[in-house]
Parts: C-alpha cells; structure tokens; sequence
C-alpha cells in the first residue's frame, strides 16, 4: 500500500501541477481551479496516510522489540529460576546432611557417656571393694599386732608366756605353727619385739661392754634394715654363727634346712602330733624317732621337720632342734626390726641380738635345754 501510495504522489504531482503555456481562447478558469482542489485534497490524504502507515510500522516495530526484550529478560529469569532451584537443592542436600551427621554425632556423645558412667561405675564398685578388702586387712593386722603385743609384754624372761614359748610346753601340749611361726617362740626373741616399755631383764648378773666393731656394724644395718647377708652386719653373723650352726654331718639336707629358715618356710612339730605320713624319700634320709636325719646318729627323736610345703619329714635330735630353733629366733628377730615392730633404743636392740648370737654359740657346741 505504501508503494502504491508513493507511485500516486509521484504521479500526481505531475497531473496537478501542469499548466498550459497558453491558454485557449474561450476557456474558462474554473475547471482548473477544481482540479486544482482536487489535487489539493489528495495531497492532504496521501500525507496522512503516510503517516498513519509511519505510525503503524513504528508501533509494529516497538511491539516487536518489546516482545523481544520481554522474551529475553524472561529467559532471563527462568535461567536465575533454574539456579536458585539448584542451589535450594544443594542447600536442602546440605541441611539433610548436617541433620544426620548431627544426629550421628548426638547418638555417639550419649553412646560415649553411657560407656564412661559405666567405666565409672565399675570402677568405683571395683575401688569399694578394694577399699573393704584393704579395710579388712588393716583391722586382721591390727588385730594381729594388738595380740603379738600382748603376748610379748605379758612374757619376760623371769616370768615367761607359755604359749609364746612352747619348748617350756610337754610335747603333748605344745602347739607349733608353720614357718618360723612355729618355731620362732622357742626363745625370749620376742620379748622386746613390739614393745618400748618392757626391757629385757638380764639373764644373770654380768658385766657386758659394748664391741665398738659390732655396734658400728648394728647401726649401718640399723638405718637400712634388710636380710641381704651381703651386708657386713649380716655377714659377720652368717659366718661366725648361722652357718656353723646349721652346719650338719648330712651336707645336702643341712643346705636345704639353711635355705627353708631363710624363706621362713620351716616347720617343726612334736613327732607324736599327728600319724606319721607316707613319705616318697627313702627312711635312711627322713631319719626315724630313733634316729637323727641331719645328724645320721642314733638319737631319740621327740621332733620332726618339714620343709616348705613338700610334704616329707625328716626326724631330727634335741641338739639339731636347739640349733635350728637358735636361729630361728635370730631371724624372727632382725624381722620385727626390719618391719618396724620393735620400739626400743639402739643399744637395747644391739644387746638383744648379741643374746640370741650367744644361743646360737652354745647350740652348735652342743648346749641346750632339757626340755628339748
């Protein structure tokens, strides 16, 4: 229409416009006039519709730019739409996750303090019993020490505890116990042992002075007791009169004698105490009630001994009794001393020792009671 239109302007500018050169006789102004009007008037509309076609193709245009834009600004949003979705997704994966390692985590804290409350538990009831285990040992050995003190302050030499010493006891009578428990009361040892007020009466009426050597000797081990006899004070004793007086004619079962008074493992009990047992040794080496084990001599044997927990017994005679129970006693003694069971002076303690040395001398050169 556009094109037609500018072919009309084209054209009729050139039919409105023209004009004679001359004009002919008898012609009359007025058709010209007309058809000038007349052009006038298509001018006017071929201009307007021009225009409305200008308006018309520019809104067209701005309809199409404006749908463009609308299209592109809502791809766009439907792209910044699909990312946000990803990432609420990312986010909500993400939440998910923490929520479970959350409770995870929540599930083994509580697993954990349940596990420690009883770890806790059971060590408070193991400590508790423990404690009343240790409780109960403390009481027995209190009352241990309550009864080993009265039996030393009631027993002195001049007036001594039959119970404390059952050598002074008839064999029938007497009760021994196992270890040195049995035999260590064979001597007024333990008089002094556990007790500060009581001192030991002398036993005759002597003159005594103090060995400078010995005592010096008394005194080191004094500060550190211990029953390792490579120590000087120890040594001394183990050479001049342990070992001399456990030193028996039958060599090999006098080694196991020293030994089992060492570890305190020896037992002594009057042979007609209890039936004699089945022995797996032959009854030349266990010896018989008319014979002496250690000594191999034909002796009356009132005695017997067992070593550790074997469960042979060996006869033995009063004088190897008298000298085993010597030694005994010094044991027993240096024992108190070393557990801190005896409360006396150091010159008192010292005199003590020399006495039960003074028994072990007259043991082993044959000298003893005649209650053995």
């Amino acid at each position: 229409s556009q094109a037609n239109f500018e072919e009309d302007s084209q054209k009729q500018p050139a039919v409105g416009h023209w004009k004679p050169l001359m004009p002919s006789k008898g012609s009359k102004e007025e058709p010209e006039t007309g058809w000038q009007d007349a052009g006038g008037v298509d001018e006017t509309q071929s201009t307007e519709q021009l225009n409305v076609s200008r308006l018309r193709s520019s809104s067209v245009e701005i309809r199409e730019k404006g749908s463009e834009f609308l299209k592109e600004e809502l791809h766009k949003a439907q792209k910044e739409l699909k990312l946000k979705d990803k990432e609420c997704e990312r986010l909500s994966k993400v939440r998910e996750q923490l929520e479970q390692e959350l409770e995870e985590l929540t599930a083994s804290l509580f697993e954990e303090a349940h596990k420690m409350v009883r770890e806790a538990n059971t060590k408070q009831a193991a400590s508790e019993k423990q404690l009343r285990e240790a409780r109960g040992k403390i009481d027995m050995l209190q009352a241990e020490v309550t009864a080993l003190k009265t039996l030393v302050i009631t027993s002195t030499p001049s007036s001594p505890n039959r119970e404390l010493h059952p050598q002074l006891q008839s064999p029938s009578k007497a009760v021994f116990r196992k270890g040195h428990g049995r035999n260590k009361s064979t001597s007024s040892a333990m008089v002094s042992a556990a007790n500060q007020n009581v001192t030991p009466e002398p036993v005759s009426h002597e003159c005594k002075e103090v060995d400078s050597i010995l005592f010096a000797e008394f005194q080191a081990w004094k500060e550190s007791p211990t029953l390792d006899k490579s120590c000087s004070f120890l040594d001394r004793i183990y050479r001049e009169d342990v070992g001399p007086c456990l030193d028996f004619t039958k060599q090999e079962l006098s080694e196991l004698v020293r030994v089992a008074v060492e570890q305190n493992t020896l037992t002594i009990e009057p042979v007609a105490s209890q039936t004699l047992p089945v022995v797996n040794v032959s009854a030349g080496e266990c010896g018989g009630p008319k014979k002496c084990a250690l000594s191999g001599l034909p002796r009356t044997c009132k005695h017997r001994i067992m070593l550790g927990d074997s469960g042979n017994y060996y006869y033995i005679s009063p004088s190897c009794r008298a000298r085993i129970t010597a030694v005994c006693n010094f044991f027993t003694y240096i024992r108190y001393i070393q557990q801190g069971l005896v409360r006396q002076d150091v010159e008192l303690m010292y005199w003590e020792v020399m006495r039960l040395r003074r028994e072990m001398s007259l043991a082993k050169l044959g000298f003893y009671p005649s209650e053995m």
